[in-house]
C-alpha cells in the first residue's frame, strides 16, 4: 500500500483545520473564523482499503496553527510548531484563500527549502468569482515550486477527493501507520478540551479569546456516561466576568454547547462541569505553557 505523512501550512485563518476535518470525514480539529485557533499539531488519518493492496493508501495528516508574527511565548511556539512540521512531512498542502500578501513571504520561503512534493490549495472557492480564483490560481501557479494547484471548498467538499487523488500518485509504498478505522491519534481528552475551547472563541469578543486556555482536570468514563471536570484559565479579573456572563449564562451556553458535540464524539452522554480562573499572562510563563500542554514534542 502506499502511505505517508502530509503536512498542512497556511496562514490564520484560510481553513486548514476545516479541509482536515473534511478529508477525515469527522470533527477532529476546531475551526472558527477567529484566526489562531489551532494551536497545537492535530493529526488526522486517512485510509482506503482496496483488494488490491497496491491501490490502499493511508494518510497521516498533521494540522499546524496558522504561521504569523508572534507577540508572546505561545504565538512562538505555534509558529514553531508549523514550521518544524515541513521537516517530518512526504508533502506539503500550502492552503490560502487569496492570493500571496505579505503574510504568505515567509511561509513561501521556507516551502522552497524544503525538497517534499509541494501543493498550493486554494480554499474557499465556493466564494470567489471564477475571475478572482483565475488570478489568485495564476499568483500561485508561476511559483514553480508547487507540484500543482488546486481549488478546494473544505467547507462543502467540493475537489477534495480529487485531492486525495493527487496526494496518493505522489506518495510511496509504505506501512500502515494506524488501524483502519482511525481518524486521529489525539486522545479524546484533548479533543473535549479543544472543543470546549472552541465554543469559547465562538462565544466571547475579540479581545479575550487568545487570552484563553483549557484545561481537564477530572476525565471519568463510567457505563454510558462520561463526567468531565475542566478549567478555563483567562489572563484578566474583567476578562473572567465576561467569560461567565450575566447570572452565568455565557458560560452555561459554552458548556451546553461544548457538552453536545463532546457526546457526539463519545457516543455517550457527559456531564461536564466548568470553572473559570485567572492565571495573569500565562501565555509568557514556559511553566504555565508546558502544564497546559503547550511543549514540543
Amino acid at each position: 500500500m502506499k502511505s505517508g505523512f502530509i503536512g498542512i501550512i497556511g496562514r490564520p485563518n484560510v481553513g486548514k483545520s476545516t479541509l482536515l476535518n473534511s478529508i477525515a470525514g469527522e470533527k477532529i480539529a476546531i475551526a472558527t473564523e477567529k484566526p489562531q485557533t489551532t494551536r497545537n499539531r492535530i493529526r488526522g488519518v486517512y485510509t482506503a482499503l482496496a483488494e488490491n493492496d497496491a491501490d490502499s493508501v493511508q494518510m497521516v495528516f498533521i494540522d499546524t496553527p496558522g504561521i504569523h508574527k508572534p507577540r508572546n511565548k505561545l504565538g512562538s511556539y505555534m509558529t514553531r510548531t508549523a514550521s518544524e512540521t515541513l521537516r517530518e512531512t512526504d508533502a506539503t498542502l500550502f492552503v490560502a484563500d487569496s492570493a500571496p500578501g505579505s503574510g504568505d513571504a515567509h511561509i513561501l520561503k521556507l516551502l522552497a527549502g524544503i525538497s517534499a512534493p509541494r501543493i498550493a490549495v486554494i480554499n474557499k472557492i465556493d466564494l470567489l468569482p471564477p475571475d478572482a480564483f483565475k488570478a489568485v490560481y495564476d499568483a500561485y501557479a508561476k511559483h514553480e515550486m508547487f507540484h500543482e494547484v488546486l481549488g478546494v471548498s473544505a467547507l462543502t467538499g467540493r475537489n477534495v477527493d480529487r485531492l486525495i487523488g493527487i496526494l496518493k500518485n505522489l506518495l510511496a509504498d509504505g506501512p500502515m501507520f494506524f488501524p483502519e478505522d482511525a481518524v486521529t491519534d489525539c486522545p479524546e481528552r484533548f479533543i473535549a478540551c479543544e472543543l470546549i475551547r472552541e465554543k469559547l472563541l465562538l462565544y466571547l469578543d475579540d479581545e479575550i479569546p487568545h487570552g484563553v486556555a483549557v484545561e481537564i482536570e477530572s476525565y471519568e468514563e463510567l457505563r454510558g456516561l462520561t463526567r468531565i471536570g475542566a478549567v478555563i484559565y483567562c489572563e484578566k479579573k474583567s476578562h473572567k466576568g465576561m467569560i461567565i456572563g450575566k447570572e452565568g449564562r455565557k458560560l452555561k451556553g459554552v458548556g451546553k454547547r461544548a457538552r453536545a458535540d463532546i457526546e457526539a464524539l463519545l457516543g455517550v452522554k457527559v456531564f461536564l462541569q466548568l470553572w473559570v480562573k485567572v492565571r495573569e499572562n500565562w501565555r509568557d510563563s514556559d511553566f504555565a505553557l508546558r502544564s497546559l500542554g503547550y511543549r514540543d514534542e
